[in-house]
Formats: C-alpha cells, structure tokens, sequence
C-alpha cells in the first residue's frame, strides 16, 4: 500500500482543530468561573475582616472614651469649691480640722484638697473591697501585695510610672473579657 491510498479529507483536519479549539475554549471557560469563585469569596472574606476590624476598633475608641469620661467623673466628684465648705463647715478652723490640713484661707484649703484628691481618686474612708495577689479579699481598707516587675527600657518609656503600667494592663483586661 501506498501512502496515496489513504486519503485524507481536509474537512476532517479541519474539524479536528476544530474540536480542540472548542476544547481549549472550554476549559479556559471553565477555569475563568473557578477564578471568579475563587475571587469572591476572597473579596468577601476580606470584607468580613475589614468589618471584624471595624468593630473591633469602635470597642477600644468606646471603652477609652468610657475611661475619659469616668476620669473626669471623678475628678468632678473630688473637686472641692470654697462654697461648697464653707456650706458644710462653720469656720475655716472647723475645716482644717475635719481634713487634718494646714491652711491660711478657704482657696489655700480648697487647693490642697482638690490637689490630695488627684493623687489619690478613693477616698481613704470609703468602703472598697479589695482583692490581694493571693485571692484574699478585706472590707473597708486597701490591702494591696506589691509585686516588682522590671520593664525593659523601650517599655518604661512609654510606662514610666507603676499607674501607667497598671492602667494600660486594666485596660487590656476589660479589652480581652470584652472580646470573650
């Protein structure tokens, strides 16, 4: 046999190509929608983070502005006016007494006052309970168990005081219980 006698239409050469142009096509079709599914659910996935991330931001701005706010809450509390002692107290002298404070005027007692209150925001004769290191806990008076803790110098510039230090781990607490 010759190579002659087998011949070979060029319609059907034609359709081979055909077919596997289709083919290709189909495929490429078919990996395009995978794609695009693909593409989805990562554009909605990040749409559920940027939203987590959101919320998540909008807790900390309310749980600071809770913090300012009950700050100046007690500082307002503890905010003495002359006025007001001279309402409460006969005589300076009564005053001086009632606080154990030195002073020359009402303004000077006012001033010490309010300046003793920023220092310390509690009271010394409320009732607070309190709650030690150890788990024990005492009615109508601080008991309090120091622990030292050192801080590495790039920490204790931005804490530099045992306040800063407590406040920021508070905060922290109240942002993790939240978050639970």
């Amino acid at each position: 046999m010759s190579k002659k006698s087998l011949p070979i239409k060029p319609n059907q050469g034609k359709t081979k190509l055909g077919d596997q142009i289709r083919s290709i096509a189909d495929r490429l079709k078919q990996e395009t929608e995978v794609q695009i599914k693909a593409t989805s659910r990562i554009l909605g996935a990040a749409a559920q983070i940027s939203e987590n991330h959101d919320r998540l931001i909008n807790e900390v701005v309310e749980m600071v502005e809770e913090d300012l706010n009950g700050q100046a809450d007690i500082s307002q509390k503890h905010s003495y006016t002359v006025e007001a002692l001279k309402k409460q107290y006969k005589t300076l002298k009564d005053a001086k007494a009632h606080f154990n404070l030195k002073a020359n005027s009402w303004e000077a007692l006012v001033n010490q006052l309010n300046a003793l209150s920023l220092q310390s925001p509690v009271a010394e004769d409320s009732p607070q309970l309190s709650q030690n290191l150890n788990g024990k806990q005492g009615n109508n008076h601080t008991e309090f168990e120091r622990l030292a803790v050192f801080l590495e110098p790039d920490v204790a510039q931005m804490f530099p005081t045992s306040e800063a230090v407590n406040e920021a781990l508070r905060f922290l607490i109240r942002v993790a219980s939240k978050s639970n």
